[in-house]
């Protein structure tokens, strides 16, 4: 028992936590609902962090509290489990191991290692760039699902000892996911966060009436405008980040290059099966770019799963064996309670708060404004979907912006782009759940290299507010 208790330590100090908080006073101006939401997600929180159970686990106890602290009905927090965005990372995981079915990952790592070369930090660099310009057009979930297989080939056959394995995964997969993280601020299909935000623009100050409000009906080539180059100066700086912070065993990967190609080689050319891969695939990102507003972007990759089970081209014991089911829990309980966050008031009121606590220490106005709303973005997004942060955050913020004479472009763009950094926890994004299914990553990994791009990020954001978006609007 001794021995259970040391090892898990931080199970039981986090639920002597939330026992704590549960027995005090509710806040003035939450409901007791929203203070045992706000309860849970700390605990959640602590638990992501620290790990001491496994998290499909934690998200057990999610499932939990919902139905013994809430009071929700069982068959309610069920279906809340099962939303569109789960769909879509369960159906996009099943593609993952699809494509890997096909060995179209081998293939795919020789044509950016034909750019870069066998050095490892500069195969890193050129997965950041060829997911990042993906991510930013289709979306981060398909894009970190559709390069996972690629960096893991590669580590595969690069090492074989378990430890120099890992730190060599360390690079290639948080050069995916923050890539991909970083990029899908670029453009409104990038991610739901984008375009939740372009609809409260129109809904909060375009007047059909008054010409002079549309420079609030952002256009797709005006978001462009604003984020991409964020984007792209951000990106070189995170493979500087990434590459002080993970050094790999050895920089030189011409052994595994060689193997790769004589991989490749003995595979011999393109076959149909190859040809019935890509078209099916190219299909699936074909109907999430231009039907996932009718049919939802989940809908969309459970179909295209099914449709390479039809094609004969996966079983579903290789389906079954390849994903991380524990995964899709997981982030399907991290929904849920950010859906009861938002419900219960309980997110609302931590910003509302959080902003009226930074007033005083002059980040109540002007740039000091745009650095709490950042601050608070980055708070909120790492607890729970970014889209969700969007989503609570956006009309709170934009009506504060409106009493504190601050532009509300550039307080909206700010909450969007700043969600972005969901860099600390495993369920921040979907991109960073996806790489750490792999079993490489633990959650330390996400912290130890997290604050560094978080620190990065904020300036650079800061920077383009201050400096470029006022020549933009003028």
């Amino acid at each position: 028992m001794i021995h259970w208790a040391i090892d898990k330590r931080w199970l039981l100090i986090t639920f002597a936590l939330g026992a704590l908080l549960l027995l005090m006073p509710v806040p003035s101006g939450l409901a007791p609902s929203g203070w045992r939401v706000l309860v849970m997600t700390i605990c959640a929180t602590v638990l992501f962090i620290k790990e001491p159970i496994p998290l499909p686990s934690v998200a057990l106890l999610i499932i939990l509290g919902q139905v013994l602290l809430l009071g929700l009905d069982s068959s309610e927090v069920a279906s809340s489990l099962m939303k569109d965005s789960v769909l879509f990372i369960m159906g996009s995981l099943m593609l993952a191991v699809a494509l890997v079915k096909q060995h179209l990952d081998k293939r795919l790592a020789l044509v950016i290692i034909s750019v870069t070369g066998a050095n490892a930090y500069r195969i890193a660099l050129g997965l950041s760039a060829f997911s990042g310009f993906l991510a930013s057009f289709v979306g981060e979930h398909t894009v970190a699902a559709m390069m996972l297989p690629v960096a893991l080939t590669l580590v595969h056959l690069a090492e074989e000892d378990e430890e120099r394995r890992r730190k060599l995964a360390l690079l290639f997969l948080f050069s995916i996911s923050y890539a991909c993280c970083m990029a899908g601020i670029g453009t409104p299909s990038g991610g739901a966060r984008n375009a939740i935000m372009i609809g409260y623009w129109k809904d909060f100050f375009v007047d059909p009436t008054y010409p002079a409000t549309d420079i609030f009906n952002v256009s797709y080539t005006r978001w462009m405008a604003f984020a991409y180059p964020i984007f792209l100066v951000q990106l070189p700086l995170m493979h500087f980040i990434l590459r002080k912070t993970c050094k790999v065993p050895k920089e030189n990967l011409v052994h595994a290059v060689r193997q790769l190609r004589v991989q490749v080689g003995r595979e011999g050319s393109m076959q149909g099966r190859h040809y019935a891969a890509i078209g099916l695939f190219t299909c699936t990102l074909f109907a999430w770019i231009f039907f996932s507003s009718e049919l939802g972007m989940g809908t969309i990759a459970v179909a295209g799963a099914a449709a390479f089970m039809l094609a004969g081209l996966v079983r579903w014991e290789d389906l079954n064996s390849g994903v991380n089911w524990g995964v899709v829990l997981l982030y399907g309980a991290a929904i849920s309670l950010g859906q009861q966050m938002r419900e219960t008031g309980a997110a609302s009121w931590v910003a509302a708060k959080s902003l009226e606590l930074l007033s005083p220490v002059g980040l109540g106005t002007g740039t000091g404004l745009l650095i709490a709303i950042m601050l608070l973005t980055t708070l909120l997004t790492n607890t729970m979907s970014n889209g969700a942060a969007v989503a609570v955050l956006g009309p709170v913020v934009l009506s504060i912006a409106l009493e504190a004479g601050l532009n509300p472009l550039a307080a909206g763009f700010v909450t969007a782009l700043a969600s972005s950094f969901a860099y600390f926890t495993v369920i921040g994004t979907p991109a960073s759940t996806i790489v750490h299914a792999s079993g490489y990553l633990r959650p330390e990994d996400f912290l130890r290299v997290g604050w560094r791009l978080a620190l990065m990020s904020f300036a650079v954001l800061i920077l383009f507010a201050t400096f470029y978006w006022p020549l933009l609007e003028s």
